[in-house]
């Protein structure tokens, strides 16, 4: 989780990103969000106390990524409809990433139009580069769903800004990288990390050493967060 969200859609925003992910998709730069059986585990009253914090600090909406959503279901639901429940009519809107397609989402989510403003379906593909804000790949559709929905999301189905929007969040140990990048901006980083003697440890969208389920990505990515882990290994190859 993060506050403030300024990059995975309009406004300041509080993100989720769930773990475990069935699709696995090809190019995935959050392979450290693939296994279902590490992350933190939360309860929705956890999920729920946070997201009220969030809205007390200014959040316009909320985000959900991953991992993938669509394999949560009924933790989601459960979240979701907390969210709706607390939030009551004020104009904050719920995000939701997928990598199913829609009718395979709203087959296991078939809720979906009640609890989510929009939803962003399709599997990163790295063979369709695009230009389109918030999508990693020209396949995935952006849904809005709700009046705010359309409000908010239906002027950028289309967007296609000159940069994508990202965001940096900097630990005593990790920088997050938030947002979609484009392709080749990831080998970019790290060639301007390591002309500036910036060692790089572990990253997600490289697969952690012994990690037979994980496929290295090539050049292009998909979306969401990246984390700079403590460089353990100053010696590991590119």
């Amino acid at each position: 989780m993060v506050f403030p969200v300024t990059a995975l859609g309009p406004g300041t925003r509080l993100g989720v990103w769930v773990q475990g992910c069935s699709i696995r998709c090809h190019g995935c730069l959050a392979l450290d969000t693939w296994n279902p059986e590490t992350g933190l585990e939360m309860t929705a009253p956890q999920l729920h106390d946070i997201w009220r914090d969030a809205r007390a600090a200014g959040a316009e909406g909320l985000t959900i990524s991953g991992g993938e959503p669509g394999d949560q279901p009924e933790a989601l639901t459960l979240l979701l409809e907390g969210v709706r429940e607390i939030s009551g009519s004020a104009a904050e809107d719920i995000l939701l990433y997928t990598g199913y397609e829609w009718e395979e989402f709203r087959r296991r989510m078939p809720r979906v139009r009640e609890l989510a403003d929009a939803v962003i379906t399709g599997p990163f593909r790295a063979e369709l580069p695009t230009t389109l804000v918030w999508r990693g790949s020209a396949n995935q559709i952006l849904h809005p769903l709700s009046e705010l929905g359309e409000i908010r999301y239906a002027p950028h189905i289309d967007s296609r800004p000159e940069r994508p929007p990202m965001q940096r969040v900097v630990t005593d140990e990790r920088v997050w990288m938030i947002g979609v990048p484009r392709t080749g901006d990831l080998p970019r980083l790290d060639r301007a990390l390591r002309r500036s003697d910036v060692t790089v440890g572990q990253t997600s969208w490289r697969p952690a050493r012994g990690d037979k389920d994980a496929q290295a990505p090539d050049r292009h990515r998909s979306h969401s967060v990246a984390p700079f882990g403590p460089a353990d290994d100053p010696t590991e190859p590119e």
